[in-house]
């Protein structure tokens, strides 16, 4: 759905209804500064922070960043430092703040499981983030977009109180190297380190090959898998071999993208159908295939209970109506260099005269890709990022084309656009194919939907 679509308001509606909420993990520590520099309007972040097992750190994100009433209009935000292999405290707090106040929010006041979905290619957030999710209590996490076989063994340290590394991909040269990263709750802590729940992980898929080496060489257990389909919103696994482009420049999937069910099937673990499974009938479908259920997305990101803004659920909901929603799965405009799917929409970044016009900065970082500098260390780069800078650590200019900065965009789908001299950073609403049926979750007479009733239309 994007950052801060599934948040901690839709997952605790979903878990008290008696399925999974699923908060997103991405670029929780931006948008927790950014909540408190509007003012953190309900007192919802102060609240959860008031729980943070560490109450200095709580104080000092409390005293940087936030506003009593809330910044001006216009002001921009503080930013929240860019992540590092190896992180200064700063990043850290806010990492670990940031993933435990949106899985407390989710988890309060009920006893229902709750969620936390990551993306494998922001590598370098992922421990810490985990950790402060543990910290939270939170139940299980899903995670795709990417290879996560090191996660599970992480969750095992984390949960024993220890230290763990993980590695992570440098670009060498025109080669692909690893580097290994590290993170201590003993030393975070100052001491003795909690001893937490391991969550439940679960490995978010698109083929059995995939799924069958998750399985057989992940530094853990792996606990179940969500398979995904390339219909479902964000980012999609491209398709298997060369990627071709159809007429209309989407990737074309075929016969070697549906995955074999007899293969998964036969690794012994509780699955999930993900990517346009809000049918009742795919529901049973689903359950006759032989997995647990499915996951929903795109019903969800656009009832009243999601982080968008309400005007983008609006014209979402409207265009659904009038049958103009599509959906184009961009093969350029993540710097990740996976498909992306983006909702067309007038005023967003799914128009490339918009996107023209934008000047490029980069300064929020979370799909930076890690690279080998001359000197042996470690460099950042990003192919949104300008594109003087970008080439200059090294980039290649075919890679800037097409590229667009998702990170500006998925802050400002949920209300909290940087302010930019005189403009806004606009919004690029990512959406999976179902958002064309979504009007089919409106009462008469109504123009917009809860999740409850999502719910109530999956389960009649």
């Amino acid at each position: 759905m994007g950052a801060g679509v599934s948040n901690w308001r839709l997952a605790q509606a979903v878990s008290r209804a008696g399925q999974m909420g699923v908060v997103s993990g991405t670029a929780l520590d931006s948008i927790m500064i950014r909540r408190l520099q509007v003012g953190d309007i309900g007192g919802h972040i102060r609240r959860a922070l008031e729980h943070f097992p560490l109450p200095e750190v709580a104080e000092r994100v409390i005293e940087r960043y936030f506003v009593d009433g809330g910044k001006a209009p216009d002001a921009p935000f503080a930013l929240a430092p860019f992540a590092k292999h190896v992180h200064g405290r700063r990043a850290l707090d806010l990492l670990v703040a940031g993933n435990f106040v949106e899985v407390f929010l989710a988890k309060e006041g009920h006893d229902r499981p709750v969620g936390i979905n990551y993306l494998a290619k922001i590598q370098l957030h992922i421990m810490p983030s985990l950790f402060g999710a543990m910290l939270a209590g939170v139940n299980c996490a899903m995670v795709g977009a990417g290879i996560p076989k090191s996660v599970p063994g992480v969750m095992d340290q984390f949960a024993a109180g220890l230290s763990a590394d993980m590695r992570f991909d440098l670009r060498d040269g025109d080669g692909m190297g690893s580097d290994v990263m590290s993170f201590d709750p003993v030393e975070y802590f100052g001491g003795e380190a909690p001893t937490l729940n391991r969550p439940e992980f679960f490995a978010i898929i698109a083929s059995a090959p995939l799924a069958t080496m998750l399985v057989r060489k992940s530094n853990g257990k792996v606990d179940g898998l969500i398979v995904e389909g390339p219909t479902a919103g964000g980012h999609n696994a491209p398709p298997r071999g060369r990627m071709s482009l159809d007429d209309g420049g989407e990737p074309i999937y075929g016969e070697r993208d549906i995955p074999d069910f007899k293969i998964i099937r036969e690794l012994g673990l509780p699955f999930y159908l993900a990517g346009g499974q809000a049918e009742p009938e795919h529901l049973a479908e689903a359950l006759a295939l032989g997995a647990s259920g499915v996951q929903i997305g795109t019903p969800f990101a656009f009832c009243e209970e999601s982080g968008f803004d309400p005007e983008i659920k609006r014209k979402a909901i409207e265009m659904s109506v009038a049958g103009k929603a599509h959906v184009f799965t961009d093969p350029v405009a993540s710097p990740t260099g996976f498909p992306f799917k983006v909702l067309e929409m007038e005023g967003s970044l799914s128009d490339n005269a918009i996107v023209a016009e934008r000047k490029r900065v980069c300064d929020i970082g979370c799909l930076r890709e890690q690279y080998r500098r001359a000197n042996g260390t470690v460099g950042h780069r990003c192919s949104s990022e300008p594109a003087t800078a970008y080439l200059s650590k090294g980039g290649k200019e075919e890679d800037l084309v097409g590229r667009k900065c998702l990170c500006n965009a998925l802050l400002a789908n949920i209300g909290l656009a940087q302010s930019r001299d005189i403009d806004f950073e606009l919004p690029l609403v990512t959406s999976g194919d179902d958002v064309a049926g979504i009007a089919r979750f409106l009462a008469s007479g109504r123009d917009t939907y809860s999740a409850a009733e999502v719910l109530s239309y999956m389960l009649g």
